[in-house]
């Protein structure tokens, strides 16, 4: 295992009905003026938005909105944030929704008392040294944002989908998770948060660093997790136990606590972003797409951890004459899994077109050191190609 430092200062309140405190936890952490930042209409249909604003003024803090954030959060959405914090004196950021929602709510907290563009720290033309504080109420068990230490954002002008810099001083002050809240979610929606969270799973425990069982047995409990409760949900959207199991594996997915001490990887991420920048497919539906391919593409890199992937995590039988065998058959059934949850597994199905491929690579180029990237296997322009050829012919 590596050396690593690992601090997750955020206060996590679990559980029905968590919601109706948030009042109070803004106060907790120095909140006396709220700008609540969150998407359509789903958190006043669930009750969300009601609980959260009645808490609020309970507690005697005013708040001014921000609303319409969109999967893919896009720039315009920050900018107008900012400028709301900065007319209304607004000293607490409370991200109501997911992982869009809470990402449009860090870059807006850290980009608010900055002089220049917010996009500067995606850039690295500024680094990131404060932010106002950033509180949650979870509504979509997916992305993890509310225990990281990222963001990712996409900036219109250009149309780049970048991550923000990782620090510890973006991640929330707190976050409320009450699995009741993600029961009238859309299935789609559902599964798509499923995948997500194996792909934040996956992006760490595919790793060229030796002797870390302990990681690895972490990320294969949570994989074995989501396999379990993804279909339970899906099949009986109340079922609290099976959003529960979720929720908090969405948490554990991404904040780093499965990471630490090994090498990551974060290829298929960074793949998939140029497909959601492309087509505004949800970011779950593409990692559905783009992870087996890149899976079949590096295979040949460590058979032998892909094999134990397969059979820790599905129960394949273990070829040892042949590794590449249980591998294979292991990617199998991950795409299987994937199409059981109603998830696409081809560029087709999620409106990509194999022709536009040369446009994707080229359009990831022009990021700041855009190739070569990911920690398993170094991805360069033909191996960006090759992989998404891969999945363009399933």
């Amino acid at each position: 295992m590596d050396n690593f430092t690992f601090y997750a200062p955020t206060l996590f309140v679990f559980g029905d009905g968590e919601e109706q405190n948030t009042g109070a936890l803004v106060r907790r952490f120095g909140g006396s003026r709220v700008l609540l930042v969150y998407g359509g209409g789903s958190v006043k249909r669930n009750g969300a938005y009601d609980a959260v604003t009645a808490s609020l003024t309970a507690a005697g803090i005013p708040f001014e909105e921000l609303s319409g954030i969109q999967a893919n959060p896009r720039s315009g959405k920050v900018y107008e944030g900012i400028d709301l914090v900065r007319r209304t004196g607004a000293d607490f950021l409370l991200a109501l929704g997911g992982g869009s929602v809470i990402d449009t709510a860090k870059a807006i907290g850290f980009g608010a008392g900055y002089d220049g563009d917010f996009w500067d720290f995606f850039t690295g033309k500024a680094k990131i040294t404060s932010t106002l504080p950033v509180g949650v109420v979870l509504t979509i068990s997916a992305a993890g944002s509310e225990g990281s230490d990222s963001c990712v954002i996409t900036q219109e002008k250009g149309n780049l989908k970048w991550g923000s810099p990782k620090t510890d001083i973006i991640r929330p002050k707190f976050a409320v998770l009450d699995p009741r809240l993600t029961c009238s979610l859309p299935a789609y929606q559902t599964a798509s948060g499923a995948v997500d969270m194996l792909a934040h799973i996956c992006e760490r425990y595919f790793s060229n660093t030796a002797d870390v069982a302990l990681t690895d047995r972490l990320c294969e409990a949570l994989l074995k997790t989501v396999l379990d409760a993804a279909p339970k949900a899906l099949a009986d959207p109340n079922d609290y136990a099976a959003r529960a199991d979720l929720m908090w594996t969405g948490m554990l997915a991404h904040n780093n606590s499965c990471g630490v001490g090994r090498q990551q990887d974060w290829a298929s991420h960074q793949i998939e972003h140029e497909l959601s920048a492309f087509y505004d497919c949800a970011h779950g539906a593409g990692l559905a797409v783009v992870m087996p391919a890149w899976m079949e593409y590096v295979l040949p890199h460590n058979p032998m951890r892909l094999a134990q992937f397969a059979v820790r995590v599905f129960g394949c039988e273990m070829d040892f004459a042949a590794p590449e065998r249980t591998a294979r058959e292991g990617i199998v059934r991950l795409r299987r899994f994937f199409q059981s949850l109603g998830m696409p597994v081809t560029l087709a199905e999620i409106g990509a077109k194999e022709e536009d491929i040369p446009a994707m690579v080229a359009h990831r180029a022009e990021k700041p050191n855009g190739f070569p990237f990911g920690g398993f296997v170094k991805i360069q322009p033909a191996d960006m190609e090759a992989i998404l050829h891969l999945a363009a012919g399933v």
